[in-house]
């Protein structure tokens, strides 16, 4: 099917056809998004036979649109969003055809979670120097090292790895991408209990995991290069996820600010206007930076996003607790959980201005965020790298 005929209208007719065979009130809920799967409506700018229809990623909101008023169910995008913010985009780029109907379909009904082993207790904001080995052995590679910092690692039945294939060539050289199946023996993934109280956070350790070489994605040591494509997409799935006006942080604390006239003072009532606008703002470019990905693939301007991100969400919380004053100071659940995903708006003030803390950290620190826009958005001289010639093994550690 052609862009040509599939316009606005042609998506209302699929999706009328979708409803029309499977009503939603009448249909098992996995069994209605495996329908709108395989009816190429699950991510309409997807080829077609792989949830799409090949047509403009702007049209989506159509479809989405026409489901809402049906009252379909969602694939509850806030649990898988690893698998649909980062691996997603990454499998259809490198991965072979036979990759793409195996995991894509399962990864969007939310039949499966993904988690994603980059970080590593030496490798964080200097990713490159990871020092998970995987080492080839037959069809396949045995793969031993540890990750950290792994959200939904317990939750997961894939994750995207990166691991050192080649440790005699610099360190972004020497990097291969993998899928690993977090069911496989020798994976151990153990809780990290954070600020919060929960354990939303995993470390993981990998010992003697074999992966076969059919879940390989992209060429042998050519890992960093893929990696991009996941790391760009994470930036963008984060900072600018689409919301609506005074969607996210700052609406929990606009609404106190209207229910609670005792709380308010000239100089909170200043503060809060200045980064309601720069919530607006941002909210604003990230409509604007999803328009520019008609064409699927993102840029740097996403690690912006996800800087501005991090800023206004600690910024606003902290203001919130504040605000609320003895009230701000109180915590609802300190029980050690595991949960399934981040709800910043369903917990209290005290919840928000803990957990934004690691906003700052997840998806690339800030530190290195603002590197990659002085570089490779303003096109700034890079720092100087000592590093850069060296062979993995003779860095110093």
């Amino acid at each position: 099917m052609s862009e040509k005929t599939l316009d606005a209208a042609e998506l209302r007719r699929l999706t009328a056809e979708l409803l029309t065979a499977h009503p939603p009130l009448e249909t098992d809920r996995l069994d209605f998004l495996k329908a709108r799967f395989d009816a190429g409506l699950a991510w309409v700018h997807y080829p077609e036979g792989l949830g799409g229809l090949g047509a403009p990623r702007a049209l989506q909101a159509v479809v989405d649109a026409e489901l809402a008023v049906a009252g379909a169910p969602d694939n509850d995008p806030r649990r898988i969003g690893i698998g649909l913010g980062m691996a997603a985009p990454t499998i259809l780029k490198y991965g072979t055809e036979e990759q793409k109907q195996q995991l894509l379909r399962p990864l969007w009904v939310g039949e499966e979670v993904w988690c994603q082993l980059f970080s590593e207790p030496g490798a964080g904001s200097d990713l490159a120097a990871l020092g998970t080995r995987a080492v080839r052995e037959g069809d396949g590679w045995i793969v031993n090292g540890q990750k950290v910092w792994t959200s939904s690692a317990h939750l997961a039945r894939w994750a995207i790895l990166i691991a050192r294939t080649d440790p005699d060539v610099p360190k972004h050289a020497g990097i291969t991408y993998f899928v690993c199946d977090m069911t496989d023996p020798g994976v151990d993934v153990r809780p990290l209990r954070q600020i919060t109280g929960e354990a939303e956070f995993n470390e993981v350790f990998l010992t003697d995991v074999r992966i076969p070489d059919a879940h390989r994605l992209g060429e042998v040591g050519d890992g960093w290069r893929v990696a991009q494509t996941t790391l760009m997409n994470e930036r963008v799935s984060i900072g600018g996820m689409r919301i609506p006006r005074e969607g996210g942080m700052i609406g929990p604390i606009s609404q106190t600010w209207r229910a609670r006239p005792e709380l308010r003072t000239h100089d909170l009532h200043q503060r809060l206007l200045k980064l309601w606008v720069e919530a607006e703002v941002a909210r604003l470019s990230g409509e604007r930076l999803r328009q520019q990905l008609v064409a699927g693939q993102p840029g740097h301007e996403g690690a912006g996003m996800k800087l501005s991100f991090a800023r206004l969400n600690q910024e606003i919380s902290g203001l919130e607790v504040e605000l609320r004053g003895e009230e701000g100071l109180l915590y609802d659940d300190w029980t050690m959980r595991r949960p399934e995903l981040v709800d910043f708006t369903g917990r209290d003030a005290g919840y928000r201005y803990l957990r934004s803390k690691g906003n700052s950290i997840e998806g690339g620190t800030s530190e290195v965020l603002l590197n990659i826009v002085a570089e490779r958005v303003l096109g700034l001289p890079a720092e100087p790298r000592t590093d850069k010639d060296v062979a993995w093994k003779d860095l110093a550690r």
